[in-house]
């Protein structure tokens, strides 16, 4: 069941929530929170391609669930896809303008195309004062915990999504 896959997620067995959410799913292709999990599952197990494809199929089939936006755009983030993950929070945000979670990460990664901006402009003038201190300020905040956080990774980090309430 649904609650025995979010258990095993829970106490970080991901392979056997794997197995499970696969075994839900023979039986239920559609069912999102075992879909949704099993992406959780796959981006434990540092499968991040496969993440991708199941919370990019999971926007497509349940557009209005904002988790799978967010957990998409972490993955994004972790590739340093910056811009994939701004718009993946957008999405999140658009369908869910309270998500929390998603206003702090697209917060973080405004911080990465900053800190991106930043670094070229001082590329292209290193005597940059400006920059210089302005990069500076920008490292130093997302060393002192910014990190996008996924919807099962309610703080530390870039945060993606618990599982969907359906």
């Amino acid at each position: 069941s649904v609650a025995q896959i979010q258990s095993l997620v829970n106490q970080g067995q991901h392979a056997q929530a794997l197995a499970m959410a696969d075994r839900v799913l023979a039986s239920n292709a559609k069912e999102p929170q075992a879909r949704f999990l099993k992406g959780i599952a796959l981006t434990e197990l540092n499968r991040q391609d496969e993440a991708v494809a199941v919370f990019q199929k999971l926007t497509e089939d349940f557009p209005e669930l904002p988790e799978p936006y967010n957990n998409l755009a972490v993955l994004y983030a972790q590739q340093r896809h910056y811009d994939k993950a701004r718009a993946a929070l957008e999405m999140a945000i658009r369908t869910h303008p309270s998500y929390a979670t998603a206003h702090e990460n697209l917060g973080d990664v405004y911080a990465r195309l900053a800190s991106q901006a930043y670094d070229k402009a001082l590329q292209l003038d290193s005597a940059n004062t400006g920059a210089q201190s302005k990069l500076a300020l920008i490292r130093e905040m997302m060393s002192s915990g910014s990190r996008t956080r996924t919807a099962a990774q309610q703080a530390g980090q870039t945060r993606p999504a618990a599982a969907p309430a359906l």
